[in-house]
Formats: structure tokens, sequence, C-alpha cells
């Protein structure tokens, strides 16, 4: 696994689901499918529960994921079926290409998320944010960007941001394969994470970049 893939918080290590994708597909990546479990309605607390199968040359691997407001930014409680999507696949993904350090998409909100203070300010510690029951087999968690502010200022606190090439790729990517102008870019990354692409830490950016090349910005 690139080092570029590899993120420290707390002194763990979490792998990146772009890394995950890129280990995979030089591993003989065949087909990725998913499938929804479970829609997120108010009579199930809005918990979106989705199933990914990974196959590759070895063979099939599979794995669950949810998301329900409780444990995504805010930012993606408006992308619930898509984060469970995405954490579903990274669990698929890491049975498949044998890593065994949880992907930082899988994570429940911990100290190592910055979120706001009295004070507006921002600190490591221990969120108020509630983390929903649990779901057998399920990995529960949210997105590095939870209560962080858009600015990137505030951002930059606990989040690296988005790389050049990085940058380069979302909008080759948006270009080439979604035939998007630059502007569509700015303003579909606007709407998905609040900010645009220069503002995005490296999660959010690997993420959106998963999203383009799947097409699902839409």
């Amino acid at each position: 696994m690139k080092k570029e893939f590899i993120i420290e918080r707390q002194g763990k290590s979490f792998v990146l689901y772009a890394g995950l994708l890129e280990e995979a597909h030089g591993q003989g990546l065949r087909e990725i499918s998913t499938s929804l479990v479970q829609a997120p309605s108010p009579e199930n607390g809005n918990v979106a529960i989705a199933h990914a199968v990974v196959e590759t040359e070895k063979g099939r691997f599979s794995g669950l994921g949810d998301a329900s407001p409780a444990n995504v930014s805010q930012l993606m409680q408006v992308h619930l079926i898509r984060m469970a999507e995405t954490r579903a696949k990274a669990r698929a993904l890491r049975d498949a290409v044998n890593v065994g350090v949880a992907a930082l998409e899988e994570l429940a909100e911990d100290e190592s998320t910055p979120h706001r203070v009295a004070g507006g300010t921002y600190q490591n510690g221990p969120s108020t944010a509630a983390t929903g029951g649990d779901i057998a087999d399920v990995d529960h968690g949210a997105d590095n960007v939870t209560a962080i502010s858009s600015t990137s200022d505030a951002r930059g606190a606990g989040a690296r941001g988005a790389t050049e090439k990085q940058l380069k790729a979302i909008y080759a990517i948006a270009q080439s394969g979604l035939h998007m102008a630059k502007f569509e870019v700015d303003a579909k990354c606007q709407d998905i994470y609040g900010y645009a692409p220069q503002d995005l830490s490296r999660w959010e950016a690997s993420q959106f970049i998963d999203l383009l090349k799947q097409d699902k910005v839409a």
C-alpha cells in the first residue's frame, strides 16, 4: 500500500478507501457490486445499510456498512445511502486485498476528530455526538469531517488538505469522463461538501474522485 494512502490518527494507522481501490485493481479486481439492505426512514432511525461484494482473482469478499444522522457529518446527512455503500465497499476491499487496518471511512467519531467547543474553537477530544445503536456485523462511523467548519483554517486543525495530484485528478476525470466544465465541478463539490475542491481534505478529495469515477455526482 502506498504511503500516501495511509493516515495516522492518535498513533494509529488507517487506510484510505482510494488506496484500497487502487490495491484491488493491482490484484486483479474483476467486479464490485452493491445492494441496499435497508433504506433510511424515520421508522428505523434513518439508518441506511448497504452490502458490497468484491470479486478479484482470489475470490469473492463481502462487507456491510451503515450510515445514519448519528454517525456521519452534517454535510453527509443527505447522502446516507452513498456513505453506507462506501463503508461496505471499504470492508469488502480490505478483506480482498488483505489489509488488516481499518479504513478511515469506517471510523466512528473519536478524539482524533476535531470538534467545536465553547467559544467557537476546536480541540481534540470525545465528541458529544451520539453514535447510535449497534447493528450486528456493521461498522459504525463518521467521516473525518464531522463537526468541522467549512472554512479551510478551521478544517486545517484536523485534516490535511487535498494534494495537487488529487485536484488535477478531480478536474481531469470530470472533464474526460463526465464532460464537466471546471465551474460545474466546483459547483457540484460545493453542493456535496459545502466548499470548493481546493478546500477539501485528502479524505474528501479521495471520496470525491471515487464518486466522479463511478458517475455518482448527480
